[in-house]
């Protein structure tokens, strides 16, 4: 199966292509910020290094969400766009999913990736390799880093943290662990596009295109001004019809 992944849901852009769960070709920046730019021109620049065509691809794989709202949706568009046209798979795997990926294989450890949510709120989830695979344990979430943490206190089994404690976050965490917690390194908390297409290599495929949206956790800042002044609306998937 020859696999494009792709993932822009955060501050690295990180694609690559894989065939039968072999690495042929993948880039990662980690320094760009308007993702629009460059994504289509590195899935032409890596197709072209392993002489790959379009229509050779049997698979997308893309990080659904949660993350920036514009990164995931460059993602998504792009992914949308290229399986319709080519007529080939869709998948989608959490982004939070793809930084979990990056921890070696502990049995009884609790692997939990996090992404900055701003105003000291955090995206993560809960995940542990059971078999060589990642399982999820609780689903990904939008919380306070405190809070988190205080709950993480709670397991009985050992916990290691994924992701950057960035300046906001630290603004409002006093970045005191617990003793059964353990925050890893920054090399952990860049997403690697190999993870995601492993991830999504034994995934269902998406039956309907049309319908997959990004997985944004929050209601976007455009929905909840809406729903201000249509307090009485009823509830409908904005994102989806646009």
């Amino acid at each position: 199966m020859k696999i494009l992944a792709i993932d822009t849901s955060n501050h690295p852009l990180t694609i690559a292509l894989v065939e039968g769960g072999r690495l042929l070709a993948t880039t990662t920046y980690n320094m760009v910020k308007n993702h629009s730019i460059y994504v289509m021109p590195t899935i032409d620049q890596l197709m072209k290094q392993v002489h790959w065509q379009p229509a050779d691809l049997d698979r997308v794989v893309v990080a659904q969400g949660p993350g920036s709202y514009t990164g995931v949706r460059i993602a998504v568009t792009t992914a949308k766009v290229l399986a319709d046209t080519i007529d080939c798979e869709l998948v989608g795997v959490s982004s939070l999913a793809v930084l979990a990926a990056n921890v070696p294989p502990i049995s009884d450890q609790l692997v939990v990736p996090f992404f900055d949510a701003r105003r000291g709120n955090v995206y993560a989830g809960g995940y542990q390799w059971q078999g060589g695979k990642l399982v999820e344990q609780f689903a990904d979430t939008h919380v306070a880093m405190s809070q988190l943490v205080t709950q993480l206190a709670d397991q009985e089994k050992s916990v290691v943290m994924v992701g950057q404690l960035t300046r906001k976050i630290k603004q409002h965490f006093d970045s005191n662990f617990p003793g059964n917690v353990q925050l890893l390194s920054p090399g952990y908390a860049v997403p690697a596009a190999y993870q995601l297409a492993l991830l999504g290599q034994d995934q269902q495929p998406i039956e309907n295109i049309d319908s997959f949206v990004p997985h944004y956790l929050l209601l976007t800042e455009a929905e909840v001004e809406w729903k201000k002044q249509h307090p009485h609306a009823p509830h409908r998937n904005y994102v989806q019809e646009v």
